[in-house]
């Protein structure tokens, strides 16, 4: 894990992000102790693949019926 000091941090964080999103750990310290890491998180973003549920979820013919007067008001207030 490299460490840098906050000053040199400050002056070259576009250039340690850059190390982090590579997988690189940075640690950031100041005289000596350690303060902060800086580090890659993980990709934020979940692929949605088309089927996924297929077979999970099951629809019966309850789901075509009319909803009831009160909770059909309730819907289109």
């Amino acid at each position: 894990m490299q460490q840098v000091s906050v000053r040199k941090a400050e002056t070259q964080l576009s250039k340690l992000i850059e190390q982090a999103s590579h997988g690189d750990d940075i640690l950031i310290v100041e005289g000596g102790v350690p303060i902060a890491r800086l580090s890659a998180i993980g990709s934020s973003r979940v692929g949605r693949r088309f089927g996924a549920m297929a077979g999970r979820a099951r629809i019966d013919e309850r789901f075509f019926e009319p909803l009831p007067e009160d909770e059909l008001s309730a819907w289109e207030g």
